[in-house]
């Protein structure tokens, strides 16, 4: 018998947001939401814009749900929902974006 405690849980994100960082060109800041909006990820992830290829970027990931932060701003938080199911119609979660 398994300890219930033990089990792995994820959440699935989709990808609602991406940008250069304004601080470093060469960062693509990536933000994951939850379907409801209410919580999000942000990632970072370099690249060389000269010639680099972009890393790729998923329409969703599995993630720890302690890393997600929550939205306390409701317009953010409609617009990420707003995103998330936006892109859960046209894509499959391992498609690249």
């Amino acid at each position: 018998m398994g300890d219930s405690s033990t089990v792995e849980r994820t959440e699935q994100v989709w990808m609602v947001e991406r940008t250069f960082s304004a601080d470093s060109p060469h960062i693509l800041v990536i933000v994951y939401a939850t379907p409801d909006g209410e919580q999000y990820l942000q990632k970072e992830r370099a690249f060389n814009r000269f010639g680099g290829q972009a890393p790729e970027v998923t329409a969703a990931i599995e993630v720890e749900p302690d890393d997600l932060v929550t939205v306390t701003d409701e317009e953010t938080r409609r617009r990420y929902a707003d995103e998330a199911a936006r892109m859960m119609d046209r894509y499959d979660p391992d498609d690249a974006v």
